[in-house]
């Protein structure tokens, strides 16, 4: 619920021509500085590519061998390259860097073409899971923003074994099917337009024509600051390319509004999920101009039981790692330290 209201605000604010920094009530921590630019990385280099679990996952991979492990999670409509600047941070910190496309992006695959194009967020978060055995990873520190901070904190809820410390942007964004049934007010609810547009016929083939344009939108919607050139964009959106994207975003949106059903055997993990788990490992949250009232990310601080820091970061929009790279490295390694 928390995600479709900061999605709404940020929205609201994009098409009035204003932002939605200043709504929040004192910060939890002070407000880090958002740097002037980015690192200016195009490139991983070449990608590596792993079967695990469902998938053939293609990843990112840099650092030493013997390095502690930082996974890194994109989110929608995103992809690796939110991480470019990142990485070469954590590298030079001596960390090993994984960097996953997940389920319908880049070059990550279902191994068959019967498997179920499943979008729920604990098919997600098992598909990390089963990328951490391919490797041998026992644990490791993750990050993540949007579908990919979910994820980290699934993980970290129901696999705290796996996750050593954790970043996240926006907090706590377990989906909760049942609170996702009530209605927001009609201002908050056009912020969620796109996810009312993906549960029409219209909605699945605008967006398969329409795909380039459609998430260059929401990247200047999520983040109204952002100057992003063309060339940042489209090495991004070569990876909506795949050929089971728009299944699996159509499905992920579509489930959290109970339109369809997900995968019966991650039943047992989605009633733990609507439980509302708490998360117990060493955690740093960060909230950006892009939540809005819940920036100072008192809204979720209750789900945070271990050792926890709130950042907020001003002028900084939803993609966080690549508007705001140096700080998110930071706190990787600051919460590594914890």
């Amino acid at each position: 619920m928390l995600s479709r209201r900061r999605f709404a605000q940020a929205v609201i604010a994009a098409s009035a021509g204003a932002t939605v920094a200043g709504c929040s009530a004192q910060p939890a921590a002070a407000p880090a500085a958002a740097p002037a630019t980015t690192g200016g990385n195009t490139s991983f280099g070449p990608l590596k590519q792993i079967d695990a679990g469902e998938l053939s996952i293609g990843y990112a991979e840099a650092g030493p061998a013997d390095g502690p492990v930082v996974v890194l999670l994109h989110g929608w409509p995103y992809d690796i390259h939110s991480y470019v600047d990142v990485t070469p941070r954590l590298v030079a910190a001596g960390y090993r860097v994984i960097v996953p496309f997940l389920r319908g992006y880049g070059p990550t695959r279902f191994l068959s073409k019967d498997t179920f194009r499943n979008g729920q967020q604990s098919a997600i978060a098992a598909d990390v899971v089963a990328l951490l055995d391919a490797l041998k990873i026992e644990k490791a520190v993750f990050g993540g923003f949007d579908w990919g901070a979910r994820t980290a904190v699934i993980i970290a809820a129901l696999w705290p074994e796996r996750c050593k410390a954790l970043v996240s942007v926006s907090g706590y964004l377990v989906t909760n099917r049942e609170t996702n049934k009530e209605p927001l007010s009609p201002a908050a609810e056009l912020g969620w337009w796109y996810q009312y547009y993906f549960a029409t016929e219209r909605g699945i083939l605008g967006y398969t024509k329409n795909r380039h344009d459609f998430n260059k939108l929401i990247w200047k919607i999520a983040s109204p600051k952002w100057t992003f050139d063309d060339a940042t964009y489209d090495r991004s959106a070569a990876c909506f390319d795949n050929p089971d994207h728009v299944a699996i975003v159509i499905h992920n949106y579509r489930w959290r509004l109970s339109l369809a059903e997900g995968d019966p055997k991650l039943d047992a993990l989605e009633q733990k999920l609507a439980q509302g788990p708490s998360v117990s490992v060493p955690t740093i949250t960060i909230g950006s101009d892009f939540d809005g009232p819940n920036t100072d990310g008192k809204a979720y601080r209750s789900k945070f039981s271990g050792k926890y820091e709130h950042r907020i970061l001003n002028g900084i929009g939803h993609n966080v790692p690549q508007e705001a790279p140096v700080e998110f490295a930071k706190a990787v390694i600051d919460v590594d330290k914890f």
